[in-house]
């Protein structure tokens, strides 16, 4: 299967612009696993983690994330962070 490609961007920066395997999206409905095909999607973001798993089977990377927005079209999954944090 295709990579996903994915963006994390916050007022101030892009902080990620890169091919993954699978994010897992904090919504406010509910989590939800982007990988590439998704359908379109957009949601506000919760305070919580975005899993970032760069490899099937690989162990997640966690980035903290304080509200915003996330879309799925098919060029990829954007996330558009009010902050994040180190």
């Amino acid at each position: 299967m295709a990579d996903l490609h994915f963006e994390l961007v916050t007022p101030e920066r892009l902080v990620r612009s890169e091919d993954v395997y699978m994010v897992v999206v904090p919504g406010t409905e509910g989590e939800f696993g982007a990988m590439a095909g998704h359908s379109p999607v957009m949601t506000t973001l919760k305070r919580a983690e975005v899993k970032v798993y760069k490899t099937q089977g690989s162990a997640p990377e966690s980035i903290k994330v304080s509200g915003g927005f996330a879309e799925v079209n098919d060029k990829g999954l954007t996330i558009l962070a009010e902050s994040i944090e180190s």
